[in-house]
């Protein structure tokens, strides 16, 4: 059985999608990082000092404090239960980012695979009109019936 399924690993299909996995989580991470240090700071700026990921709305406050609270990480820490507007928003806009990543990688490769393969070599060969195998282009007697072929 460790035989077998050492064989399964070590495919190519599954070791190339490993791989993929890791760089896919490895890029999910930059991609998160990106949104939420370099362009949710500008965009919350613009809209009037707005931290996109302390948006919030307060669904039961906690046993430990009262509210109104101010951050995201005082209402856990009071254990209030919290709707997470800002977070889910930066989610969504890291999705966006990575979808529009893996659909210019696809359109790449399609694009690839989709290029023009080379145009069929010309015809050597030729087909005898009376015993219909394949001879030479040139040949002026068929050497199979050694019928006398037309010039064509």
């Amino acid at each position: 059985m460790f035989k077998e399924f050492k064989e399964f690993a070590m495919r190519g299909n599954v070791v190339d999608m490993a791989v993929g996995i890791v760089i896919g989580a490895a890029f999910g991470t930059i991609v998160k990082s990106f949104v939420d240090d370099i362009l949710m700071p500008p965009i919350g700026l613009l809209l009037g000092n707005i931290d996109f990921s302390n948006i919030f709305v307060t669904l039961k406050e906690g046993g430990k404090t009262a509210g109104p609270y101010f951050s995201l990480a005082a209402a856990k820490a009071a254990g209030a239960v919290t709707l997470n507007l800002g977070i889910f928003i930066n989610a969504v806009i890291s999705f966006l980012i990575i979808a529009f990543a893996v659909f210019l990688v696809i359109k790449g490769v399609n694009r690839m695979k989709g290029q023009k393969e080379a145009p069929p070599a010309e015809p050597t060969t030729k087909e005898c009109p009376f015993c219909f195998t394949l001879i030479p282009l040139q040949a002026q007697r068929c050497p199979n019936c050694t019928s006398q072929l037309t010039a064509a």
